[in-house]
């Protein structure tokens, strides 16, 4: 019933949602934060709104590909070594994947959640009040070498012919004078997706807590769960560090840390971290106009209205809390090669986040095994800001006993245990 007591255990971008699209709904919604609203993921992030970003990491060839770039020491990938049992088998999961069957599934259970997420944020936007320094500049896939820019021009191909998503191709002389701030004779082209748009994550998320507490959204801060109070197969309660809260319906928004809800869930959320870094500082005096990523060196530019913040690289080296300078390094190298001015002193926050990864690149929105009024909503990989605002619908809609909108079957936890296949008929419906 829409008259719920809520509470969504999370204060990243999919427990704001979530508690918004509840709340909307009629539900008395209480969200619980183990340390601040919005400080982790959902705060240093590149702020991409990403409707092109519809293929998974795992394809045919990536592994191989992965490991020989690790053995270069510019490499954007890291893997600390590391025998964790849950890592293994993730990692072993993924490689399973790494086909073109499989990239062709998870892409196709993508597609209907970006162009979902695109509607919902112009909404927000234009009709909610939400203030995010939105603009949509499109993003430019940068490449270095005249061989990657050919390779990839079949993944173009794919991307507009199965999933409606064009590009406009831009060789060396045409990039710089659609984007001036690039270096002339260092790239050898990119690829221009004109439908992606950018905030800043921050203020974004500043703005969304105002309008969720001008809802009656209650935020608890520092209040960190540590179990659940069970009473006929459902949860009465969650134990905090700040006593025990009651509700009706519980949502685990909880990103990378859901591993650590398993035993609580009755389930093993096949979730690893995947570290990325991000580097803010003032815009500098030649900035880009448009996001950008150097595909082969796996880092994003992004120019906001009130900073500038250069991001990416991947590194799984388990919960190690620690920034590692060499990955900062990489961040400013790869600037320093493509822009003229590439970015700014004094650094404002060197910044890490723990995404959070499964094998297969979707998200996970189910309801837990062992308690039925308990619902997960994580798992996003990279795209936690793009799905925001599509999971928090799916996960109110759900609750309050509406047909979703979209079917969340390929998000349930049952896919794990099952090979899921593309979905043929889905290039006629795009």
């Amino acid at each position: 019933m829409p008259s719920q007591r809520v509470l969504v255990i999370g204060g990243g971008i999919i427990g704001a949602a979530s508690a918004h699209y509840l709340s909307e709904a009629g539900c008395d919604v209480t969200i619980v934060e183990r340390k601040k609203f919005a400080g982790a993921c959902s705060h240093g992030n590149c702020g991409y709104i990403s409707p092109s970003h519809v293929l998974p990491l795992h394809g045919p060839g990536v592994v191989t590909k992965t490991m020989r770039a690790m053995l270069l020491p510019n490499s954007p990938f890291s893997i600390k070594p590391q025998f964790n049992p849950a890592f293994l088998s993730w990692m072993w999961n993924f490689t399973r994947n790494c086909n073109v069957d499989s990239q062709l599934a998870s892409a196709d259970r993508m597609a209907p959640l970006l162009k979902s997420t695109n509607a919902l944020y112009e909404d927000l936007l234009t009709n909610q009040g939400l203030e995010a320094e939105y603009k949509k500049k499109g993003c430019l896939f940068v490449f270095q070498s005249p061989e990657g820019m050919e390779y990839y021009a079949k993944t173009n191909e794919l991307l507009m012919d199965r999933y409606n998503v064009p590009a406009t191709r831009y060789d060396a002389e045409a990039l710089v004078k659609l984007e001036p701030a690039l270096k002339p004779g260092v790239a050898a082209g990119g690829w221009h997706y004109e439908m992606d748009a950018h905030v800043r994550p921050d203020i974004m998320m500043k703005s969304w807590r105002k309008i969720l507490e001008s809802k009656g959204v209650r935020i608890v801060e520092d209040c960190e769960v540590t179990g659940f109070d069970l009473q006929g197969g459902k949860a009465r309660a969650v134990k905090t560090t700040q006593g025990d809260l009651t509700a009706d319906v519980f949502v685990a928004a909880t990103g990378s840390w859901t591993p650590f809800f398993n035993k609580l869930l009755g389930t093993a959320v096949p979730i690893q971290p995947g570290k990325g870094y991000s580097l803010t500082m003032q815009r500098p005096a030649v900035c880009p106009e448009i996001p950008m990523i150097f595909q082969e060196h796996k880092v994003a530019i992004t120019p906001m209205t009130t900073g500038y913040r250069i991001g990416s690289t991947m590194e799984f080296a388990g919960y190690d809390d620690r920034i590692n300078q060499k990955r900062i390094s990489l961040l400013k190298t790869a600037a320093q090669l493509f822009l003229k001015d590439p970015y700014t002193t004094p650094i404002e926050q060197e910044w890490f986040g723990w995404r959070p990864m499964t094998y297969d690149n979707l998200p996970i929105i189910d309801q837990a095994p062992s308690m039925k009024n308990v619902w997960i909503a994580a798992g996003h990989n990279m795209l936690g800001l793009t799905l925001g605002p599509v999971t928090g619908k799916l996960v109110s809609e759900a609750i309050i006993g509406q047909p979703t909108h979209i079917d969340v079957t390929p998000y349930r936890l049952k896919r794990f245990k099952t090979k899921q296949k593309p979905l043929s008929p889905y290039a006629a419906t795009t």
